[in-house]
C-alpha cells in the first residue's frame, strides 16, 4: 500500500479547463473519497491517477514514484468499475486469477490467492460459477476479488455501487467498509452519493466545476462546510440555509434569523460571536443542520435557544419525524423525535442549538470563521 499526492494537477481539452490546480494529499490506509454532482471532474481526477487519461499539468505520486508518464501497468493500481467488466465465458475463479495469469504468476501461488480472495468476500461457493449466474452484488464482489489479488498499492474504485438497489448498496458498502479496515488498503472512491462520502470515507474531497470545494474528513465536512455548496450537497436532509443578519448591543452579539415581521433575534453563543464580531451590521447566510432544531439535550446547554415555530409538514420515519416548519417566517427542515407531541398546522416552541449553527457570508457564500 502506499501513499497518494496530486499537486497542482489540471485537465483541459482545448480551451475547456475540467480540473483546475487540485491538491490533495492523503496518507498509506486512507480511504478517500471523491464526491460530487455530474460532470464535476470527480470520474476524470481517477482516470488521471489511473493513468487512463493524461494530466495537462502538474504532477501525481504514488507513494515516492512520480507517475505522470507510466502506462497504467506500471502503476501497481487496481480498478474496480461501475460495469464490474466481468469475463462471461469465465468462472468465478478464472475471472479473479485472469491478472494473475497474464503476469505467469505461478499457478499453485493463483490458486492459493484466489482461494484467500474468495474466502475474505465470502463467494468461495461461487467458484465455478459464471457471471450470469450471479447476482448484482455477487458480480460486485468477484470484481472486487480480481483486484485484491492483485495486492496493488492503491485500489480505485469508480462508482462501484451504482447499479445495485437500494439494500444491496447498504449491504455492500458495509462490506467495502469491512474490507478496508481488514486490510488497511489505501483506497480512493468515486461517487455521486454523499451518504456512500459520509459513510466509507477517512478522508473526503468534495468537487464542483473541477474546482476541490472542501477537502477534509467527513465530520469535518459534516460539521463545519466551506461554503454553502458543501453544506447542501452533503448530509441528508441537507443544511438548512436561513438569510440572516448580524447586530451588537450592549457587547453582545445578536442574530436576526429569518425575514419580515415574523423574524427571530437571538443572542449568539460566545464561541459563534467571536468569529462573526466582523459582520456586525451585515447580511449573513445561517447554516442549521435540521438535527440541530428540536433538541432535547445538547452538550452546550448554554447554546440552547427556544423558537417559536409553526409545524408545516410532518414525515414520520420510524426512529424519527423530519418535519418542514415555519421559522422567522422561512420554511426550514427539522429532524424530530418520533414522540413529538405536535401535528401539522400547530404553532410550538422548539428547542435550538445554536452552538451547530455555521454563518455563511451572504456575499461570497464562504463561511465565517
Amino acid at each position: 500500500m502506499a501513499s497518494l499526492h496530486i499537486s497542482n494537477v489540471r485537465k483541459a481539452y482545448g480551451a475547456t479547463e475540467i480540473l483546475k490546480n487540485i491538491n490533495i494529499d492523503v496518507s498509506h490506509g486512507d480511504f478517500l473519497v471523491l464526491v460530487g454532482p455530474s460532470g464535476c471532474g470527480k470520474s476524470t481526477l481517477l482516470s488521471l491517477v489511473a493513468g487512463l487519461d493524461t494530466i495537462s499539468g502538474g504532477e501525481i505520486l504514488i507513494g515516492e514514484d512520480r507517475v505522470n508518464d507510466l502506462h497504467p501497468s506500471e502503476r501497481d493500481i487496481a480498478m474496480v468499475f461501475q460495469s464490474y467488466a466481468l469475463y462471461p465465458n469465465m468462472t468465478v475463479g478464472q475471472n479473479i486469477s485472469f491478472g494473475l495469469e497474464m503476469r505467469k504468476v505461478p499457478k499453485a501461488e493463483r490458486e492459493k490467492a484466489v482461494a484467500d480472495a474468495a474466502r475474505l468476500l465470502q463467494i468461495d461457493h461461487l467458484i465455478d460459477r459464471r457471471p450470469a449466474q450471479l447476482s448484482g452484488g455477487q458480480r460486485q464482489r468477484v470484481a472486487m476479488g480480481r483486484a485484491l489479488v492483485r495486492k496493488p498499492k492503491i485500489f480505485l474504485f469508480d462508482e462501484p455501487l451504482s447499479n445495485l438497489d437500494a439494500k444491496l448498496r447498504v449491504d455492500m458498502r458495509t462490506e467495502i467498509k469491512k474490507l478496508h479496515q481488514r486490510l488497511g488498503a489505501t483506497i480512493v472512491y468515486v461517487t455521486h452519493d454523499q451518504i456512500e462520502a459520509m459513510t466509507l470515507a477517512t478522508r473526503i474531497a468534495v468537487m464542483k466545476g473541477g474546482v476541490i470545494q472542501q477537502f477534509g474528513t467527513p465530520a469535518e465536512i459534516y460539521n463545519s462546510p466551506a461554503n454553502t455548496f458543501v453544506a447542501t450537497f452533503m448530509g441528508s436532509p441537507s443544511m438548512n440555509l436561513i438569510p440572516s443578519s448580524l447586530a451588537t448591543q450592549d457587547a453582545k452579539l445578536f442574530l436576526t434569523m429569518g425575514e419580515g415581521a415574523a423574524a427571530v433575534k437571538l443572542e449568539l453563543p460566545p464561541q459563534q460571536a467571536e468569529a462573526a464580531f466582523g459582520f456586525a451590521g451585515k447580511k449573513v447566510i445561517v447554516g442549521l443542520r435540521p438535527e440541530a432544531i428540536g433538541v432535547e439535550h445538547s452538550r452546550s446547554q448554554s447554546a440552547v435557544r427556544e423558537v417559536d415555530v409553526k409545524m408545516l409538514v410532518m414525515e414520520p420515519t420510524g426512529p424519527d419525524v423530519f418535519a418542514v416548519i415555519e421559522m422567522g417566517g422561512v420554511e426550514v427542515g427539522a429532524r424530530l423525535g418520533a414522540d413529538i407531541p405536535h401535528s401539522a398546522g400547530e404553532r410550538c416552541t422548539l428547542r435550538v442549538d445554536l452552538s451547530k449553527l455555521v454563518l455563511f457570508d451572504a456575499q461570497t457564500e464562504q463561511r465565517i470563521g
